[in-house]
């Protein structure tokens, strides 16, 4: 039996939204990313229109090991990751002790194959010395040219997307 399942997000999921995005920012807790705007966004009212995702689940806890999201942002109020306002732009986070374990892998595979049910693209925006970048490139995003930015830690983030038609994936 595995020791975890997956199931899409749902509006009732807001708590997991928040504790993941707490993990993906690397903040210290959720009021603080709460109480960043810039951060906030990216939880706030979850399961709007256009919100799609998913969780894996411990199977005997049924506490929450990871989750990976997607929004729309409209050009008025764009997300880091934002190319365009038909393009969602994901997040994606794993508890530290469940990482390397093909969680995340699983997670980002599912709500690409249901994006591509919607959606021509799907962005994410990245800092350099993440460790996933090897997953992404696995999965099939690319550097947007030119997106490369500091970030609010100091160090420099960039923006990449997928194409999700069935002739660019890997």
């Amino acid at each position: 039996m595995n020791e975890y399942l997956f199931r899409l997000l749902g509006q009732e999921d807001q708590e997991i939204i928040w504790d993941m995005l707490r993990l993906a920012t690397y903040e210290s807790s959720v009021t603080s990313v709460q109480e960043n705007p810039s951060l906030a966004r990216y939880a706030h009212h979850w399961g709007r229109s256009g919100d799609l995702g998913w969780v894996a689940i411990a199977s005997k806890t049924q506490h929450p090991l990871g989750a990976a999201w997607m929004r729309l942002w409209p050009e008025n109020d764009r997300g880091f990751g934002y190319i365009a306002d038909s393009i969602p732009e994901l997040a994606i986070a794993v508890i530290p002790q469940y990482r390397r374990q093909g969680i995340g892998t699983q997670l980002l595979q599912r709500l690409l194959a249901t994006a591509q049910l919607h959606y021509a693209s799907i962005s994410l925006n990245v800092r350099s010395d993440n460790p996933a970048l090897h997953l992404y490139h696995r999965l099939g995003f690319t550097q947007v040219d030119n997106s490369k930015h500091p970030n609010r830690t100091g160090g420099q983030s960039f923006t990449m997307i997928c194409r999700l038609s069935p002739n660019s994936r890997p």
